[in-house]
Order: C-alpha cells, then sequence, then structure tokens
C-alpha cells in the first residue's frame, strides 16, 4: 500500500501485480480492498486503464480499458479504491469522447476551466459522475406532460413518442434505423433538448459520416458524441452506453431534456458475450451469458421522466437493435421489446419497395406517446393506421384476382395518396405545423384523386406557401390545442387559393406551349 500526501487530502493506494493476461483480461494478486466497476491503473501515471470485473480466490480479473499489448506479466497495478467515473458537463456539447470521457476529436481538453477553449461556449466546471449508476427508483419518476418530436412523419402522426420514453427502433440491417435515430437529433435544433449519440462497435467511416452530416446542419452544438468504434478494444464497447448515460444523467439531474441514442445495441450484446466467455462464465442462449437481460434492462431503466420535486428532466431513449430476416423473436430483440415502451419497426420488404422510411405500422407500436401527442395531429391521424393497413390488404388481393369494385379502388386511391403523404427523405425533418396541413389535406380527401406527380408537388409547396402568405395561419396551428371551425375555414381558403394558381400556372404553360 503506498500513501500519498497532498496539500488538501491524503491518498491511499494499493499496489498489486499483474499476474496473467488473457486477451483483454488481466489477472492481477495483491490487492485486497477492491469492487466491482472500480477503475485501477497500470503503471503509476499509465494511460493505460481497466475495471475490476470480478475476482477469485487469490486473484481478481481486470478487463483492460486501451491498448491490451501495452500491459505485461508483473507490471504493477495501482487501485485508488474509488469507483468508475467520469467528468460530466456543458463543455462536453459539441464534442466527440471515448468510453472514458476523453475527447478524441483533436480539439483539446474539455471545459477544465468552465468554458470549452475550442468553442468558447461557457459552461459549468467539470464534475464527476458514476458510470454505475443506480436506475431512478419509481417515486422519483414523473409523468410526462410533453411529446418529442421526431421530424419523421410516420412516428410524430401513428407512433408518437413522449420525452422520458424508451422507445426502440428495430430491423434488419440497412433499412434506415440510424437514420431515423440522427433525424430525430437533427430535428431538436432550437427545442433545447441535448442530444446523445453513442456509435457503439460500428466502423470508423460510419462515425465519420454522421459526425460530418450533424456539423454540416448544425446540428452539433446541442449534441454528445460518445465514440467507441469497431476498432476500440471490446472494452470500451461494452462500457460506451454507462458512460452515455451518465452523461445523459447529469444534464437529466439538472432539468434538462436529453434525447439519447444507442447505436447499436447488438454490437454492445456481442462485445459483452465476448468479455464473458474471456472471464469463463458459463454460456447460455446463443452463447450470451445469463445476465444479459440484467445489463441491459439496467440500461434502459435509466431512461425516464424525473418527478418535479427532482427538477422534471428527462431522458428519452432510442435504443437501436439489428434483426435478422425480420425475426423479432431473437433472444436479444425480444429481450429489448420486453423492455421498453414500445418499437418503430422498419421493414426491408418496405425499403426494397422504395417505400421511406420504411416503417411498418403493423408491427410499430407507441405504449405511452399518444397521450403527450399534439391534440390537432392526434385527431387528424386517427384512421390512417386502419386505412393503411385495409390499403395493404387491397394490394395483396390484386395480385390474386383482377377486377375491382369502386369501393376498392377508391381505397387503393386512398392508401396511395396516404404512402405519398408519408414519405420522406432522409435528414428532411418536418415540423409538427406542416404535417398538420399535409394530415388535413388528407383529411379533407382532396389528395386521394391526385397522381404521383401531383402529390409530391403539393406535399414540397404547400408548407411554403401558406407560411409566406398566410403566416397568422401557421401562428394559430402551432399555439391551438383543437382544430377550431375558424381554423379549418382558412386552412379551406388557403388550399383553394393555392390550386387556382396551379391551374393558371398550367393554363399559362400550355398556352406556351401551344403558341
Amino acid at each position: 500500500m503506498q500513501v500519498t500526501f497532498a496539500p488538501s487530502a491524503i491518498r491511499i493506494k494499493e499496489i498489486g501485480k499483474v499476474r496473467a493476461v488473457k486477451k483483454i483480461i488481466a489477472r492481477v494478486s495483491g490487492l485486497s480492498n477492491f469492487m466491482n466497476g472500480q477503475l485501477v491503473n497500470f503503471g503509476d501515471g499509465s494511460p493505460t486503464k481497466g475495471m475490476i470485473v470480478g475476482f477469485q480466490e487469490e486473484d481478481i480479473l481486470v478487463l483492460i480499458l486501451g491498448e491490451e499489448n501495452r500491459v505485461r506479466i508483473g507490471q504493477e497495478v495501482f487501485s485508488a479504491q474509488e469507483e468508475f467515473k467520469i467528468p460530466v458537463g456543458d463543455g462536453f456539447l459539441g464534442r466527440i469522447v471515448n468510453a472514458l470521457g476523453e475527447p478524441v476529436d483533436g480539439k483539446g481538453p474539455i471545459g477544465v476551466s468552465g468554458s470549452d477553449t475550442q468553442t468558447g461556449r461557457q459552461a459549468d466546471r467539470l464534475t464527476l459522475y458514476p458510470v454505475f449508476r443506480e436506475a431512478p427508483a419509481t417515486m422519483d419518476r414523473g409523468e410526462s406532460f410533453a411529446s418529442l418530436e421526431t421530424g419523421t412523419k410516420i412516428i410524430d402522426a401513428v407512433v408518437p413518442v413522449s420525452r422520458g420514453q424508451r422507445q426502440l427502433i428495430i430491423g434488419d440491417r440497412m433499412t434506415g434505423k440510424t437514420t431515423v435515430a440522427l433525424d430525430a437529433i437533427l430535428h431538436q435544433k432550437g427545442k433545447d433538448v441535448i442530444c446523445i449519440y453513442c456509435c457503439i462497435g460500428k466502423s470508423f467511416s460510419s462515425l465519420l459520416k454522421v459526425a460530418r452530416l450533424l456539423k454540416l446542419k448544425a446540428a452539433l452544438d446541442h449534441t454528445i458524441i460518445v465514440a467507441a468504434t469497431a476498432s476500440t478494444t471490446v472494452g470500451e464497447q461494452y462500457l460506451a452506453p454507462y458512460s452515455a448515460s451518465a452523461l445523459a444523467e447529469y444534464f437529466m439531474y439538472n432539468s434538462r431534456d436529453v434525447l439519447l441514442v444507442f447505436d447499436d445495441m447488438t454490437k454492445h450484446a456481442w462485445s459483452y458475450r465476448q468479455l464473458s466467455l474471456l472471464l469463463e462464465r458459463p454460456p447460455g442462449r446463443e452463447a450470451y451469458p445469463g445476465d444479459i437481460y440484467y445489463i441491459h434492462s439496467q440500461l434502459i431503466e435509466r431512461a425516464g421522466k424525473l418527478s418535479k420535486e427532482l427538477g422534471g428532466g428527462s431522458i428519452t431513449l432510442f435504443p437501436i437493435i439489428d434483426t435478422l430476416q425480420g425475426d423479432i423473436t431473437g433472444f436479444i430483440p425480444s429481450n429489448l421489446v420486453s423492455m421498453t415502451d414500445g418499437q418503430i419497426y422498419l421493414s426491408s420488404v418496405l425499403f426494397a419497395e422504395g417505400f421511406k422510411p420504411a416503417i411498418d405500422f403493423a408491427f410499430s407500436v407507441s405504449i405511452i406517446g399518444a397521450k403527450t401527442q399534439n391534440p390537432i395531429l392526434k385527431k387528424l391521424a386517427g384512421t390512417i393506421r386502419l386505412e393503411y393497413a385495409q390499403y395493404k390488404e387491397l394490394l395483396r388481393l390484386t395480385k390474386l384476382k383482377s377486377g375491382l369494385t369502386g369501393e376498392a379502388e377508391r381505397k387503393i386511391r386512398r392508401g396511395e395518396a396516404i404512402s405519398a403523404i408519408l414519405a420522406q427523405d432522409k435528414n428532411n425533418p418536418v415540423s409538427i405545423t406542416e404535417l398538420i396541413i399535409l394530415l388535413y389535406a388528407l383529411d379533407r380527401k382532396i389528395l386521394d384523386e391526385f397522381d404521383t406527380v401531383k402529390l409530391n408537388k403539393f406535399k414540397s409547396e404547400i408548407w411554403g406557401y401558406i407560411a409566406k402568405n398566410n403566416p397568422n395561419l401557421v401562428g394559430k396551428l402551432e399555439s391551438a390545442k383543437e382544430l377550431t371551425a375558424e381554423i379549418s375555414k382558412e386552412l379551406d381558403s388557403a388550399f383553394v387559393k393555392y390550386f387556382k394558381e396551379q391551374d393558371a400556372i398550367g393554363a399559362e404553360i400550355k398556352e406556351g406551349v401551344g403558341a
């Protein structure tokens, strides 16, 4: 044991030695006082750190964080007998950090003097938060009264999300799951919502694309990126979501709203499985350890809405999970489905058909989001799910027989209009007000007779037309709690004027062509 005298305090360190190294696990002897999750250093002042993940009769097992080839047999290990904590603070906004909270974007130290020296943003002095913090108790949680607008029309209309909700994003690879989460981050600009994107096991090029997109869309200022790419160690990939949760909790307990994205939990499960096999823990179903359910539920439960007495902050969680050939009954996907408050399911079939975002209404559900949904939007979107389901069923029937009744043709045209209105380009979030205008046009059935070209033209132009020619109407829609007769009349009048102008432009074009 080593005792160090400092002007402010006395620090006691225990010193042990590395007995064996097995890939990313080091066996250490000589440490008599320790606890799971405790941080240790390999060598005095060494940048290589480790975390205690288990113990045996004579040795403790340490997960090496960093380059494992720097750890040698006989090397000294220093333990400060403190729980694993990372720095947190406002200075992290706009930065990219690793699983230990250390900056990896080349912009220097983060906020150690009370502000970020690179961005000039004022920030509180960094404090330390435990990485493995317990989830808020039931009595510490409160009811959510605000929705989290994602900017994705299908989600905001049919699968709404509340602040503090845990909403799973699930689907096969390459179906747009990350795009849905990133669009939600882009849409939080100017809404006083802190966003944290946690990259787990993805390629460095994927991380680079995310960082470039956020910077291009001016969304990096309200975002923190916690990076544990595929090139980092298994230990860092395992720790990354815990560190991201600690950062999110700092803002939540300071009465802020946070959107936290785990991309993705499949890689996290893989990293924990590899770690457990190296620790010689008995494997269970699909070779995952028996406590994988607890590991993930521990992470998921840290999100939520705090009570008013604790400031009313919230963490809205979007964990992303991969499925194999659409099988949502797999071990890890079914675990996460049971933990969350709903799921957004992206279908590879819809994606292949060109419908994007490829969100499948049949498997997507939000358990608590409808309680906080905009009341006008809730009324207008009430029948969309049913009408769309009828449309898809009719499409399947038309493949088996020819000849449709007038009623079937009407429902098919209606479904085509719904599909065209809800289709959306990536990285182009839509405001709730614009969505209300589009759904009102659908509700009035003025789009059912349009072809795809006219639908797309209407969809792209109507919001700009109303915002320019009737800004008072936009203000009323933003503040109104119900769709009054006055608002309906103004919307009808705006649509009539728009279509008259379009007819006049069309007539002029025809005259020009004829001349």
